[in-house]
């Protein structure tokens, strides 16, 4: 018996009496999330997932018209779920455009580091699904455009010569440090991070846009109290 298996056996006869007032679609999807970023999209299957969350096929299908669907809903909770990550990551700094990427950073780290951090969801659901048509290959591919768009908005607020540049520099080095966490651990090249982005953003910041961007920031505090 695998450690999947014996994972879903011994969870399987208490999920439905822990949560019995749970929506049975919501039971589903909980489980979902947890058996696909610990395993993988292809290696769960619906009879395994109905089985944990304490339901069975029939109910499944009522709920997903198929599995491809739960997928790209699994992905769009993810999704959810990292955005408010995010914004809570950069929300004390807010008007210190720099700070924030030193925060969004920082916390990256903390998130991607703890124990059983599986890297990236999108990342590792990309490899999965091939299939341009796939629907939740289409959810990544939003996903990982917002990340772009927000780290290039973030370079350009922070006054960097070449914001486009330094966000898709800065998307580079998170995306390879989810990659490294999982060949590595904890201790690996993502220990690093946080040393690399401030590096980038001094090499891409000039002086002076830093030196406006502090005065900027002790005003906002000053108006603030």
């Amino acid at each position: 018996m695998n450690t999947m298996t014996k994972t879903l056996s011994a969870g399987s006869g208490s999920s439905a009496a822990a949560v019995p007032k749970v929506r049975v679609r919501d039971r589903i999807l909980d489980t979902a999330r947890g058996l696909f970023y610990r395993y993988g999209l292809r290696a769960v299957g619906v009879e395994a997932i109905a089985t944990e969350a304490g339901t069975n096929k029939m109910s499944f299908y009522r709920c997903f018209p198929s599995k491809d669907e739960l997928i790209a809903e699994y992905l769009r909770e993810q999704g959810r779920g990292y955005w408010d990550w995010w914004d809570a990551a950069i929300a004390p700094h807010a008007g210190d455009a720099r700070r924030q990427l030193e925060a969004l950073f920082d916390n990256y780290m903390t998130l991607t580091c703890k124990d059983g951090s599986r890297g990236c969801s999108f990342g590792n659901a990309v490899v999965e699904l091939p299939e341009g048509d796939h629907p939740g290959r289409r959810v990544i591919e939003q996903h990982k455009a917002e990340m772009r768009g927000r780290l290039r908005t973030l370079s350009s607020e922070a006054g960097a010569t070449d914001p486009e540049a330094l966000g898709d520099t800065l998307m580079l080095l998170m995306e390879g440090g989810y990659l490294t966490r999982l060949s590595f651990c904890s201790q690996g090249p993502i220990s690093v991070a946080g040393k690399a982005v401030r590096t980038l953003l001094d090499a891409h910041i000039p002086a002076v846009a830093s030196t406006a961007r502090t005065v900027r920031a002790a005003s906002s505090k000053r108006s603030k109290a």
